[in-house]
């Protein structure tokens, strides 16, 4: 069995930064009526949820993707964000943007997908070497619902209220989601 490494001091800090874990929600939280969830519930560190419920993505009406096989990443303040496994994405519609990267505390490296219709503005990202804890991201993409019209069973999604963050807002979640006009200090 193969130990895991402890994570560098400063990913360890930027991990323990975060005053919010889903263990008690706080009293602004909007408290969920019957069949809706608290994204105030959701945990962090974040995990992962198989959900088998049909998924699909579209740009100006054409399909890029759909799956019943996405992973939604759970996050404290965040609506679920939706990563779709490459193989049920139509990826010569994509081009990879290697001048954009980011880093999440969570999940490691991410690189950044245009559509090669709008090569400048990102509409997707992956994580090729997730962290140990999040390995089952890798070969997935996850949409900004800003860019695409994305629909989970059926419904179309709400775009989370962000240009970095791409939570998908449906109608069974209550917030307030990170993101939006005030919520800087989450």
């Amino acid at each position: 069995m193969k130990k895991e490494k402890t994570p560098p001091k400063w990913l360890q800090k930027a991990r323990e930064s975060w005053d919010n874990t889903g263990t008690k929600r706080p009293p602004f939280a909007i408290k969920p009526e019957k069949g809706q969830r608290s994204v105030w519930d959701f945990p962090r560190p974040p995990i992962i949820e198989k959900l088998d419920k049909p998924v699909l993505v579209k740009h100006a009406g054409k399909l890029i993707a759909t799956t019943r096989n996405t992973l939604t990443v759970l996050e404290t303040a965040s609506p679920p964000t939706y990563y779709l496994p490459k193989s049920d994405i139509h990826m010569e519609l994509l081009i990879l943007m290697p001048q954009k990267t980011s880093l999440c505390e969570w999940k490691g490296a991410a690189l950044y997908w245009a559509l090669k219709t709008m090569p400048d503005r990102p509409v997707a990202w992956s994580y090729p070497k997730p962290f140990q804890e999040f390995a089952a991201l890798q070969n997935h993409l996850a949409f900004y619902p800003q860019q695409l019209e994305c629909y989970v069973d059926g419904q179309a999604v709400t775009a989370q209220d962000s240009e970095f963050y791409a939570g998908w807002i449906t109608p069974d979640l209550t917030g307030p989601f990170k993101g939006e006009k005030g919520t800087e200090h989450w």
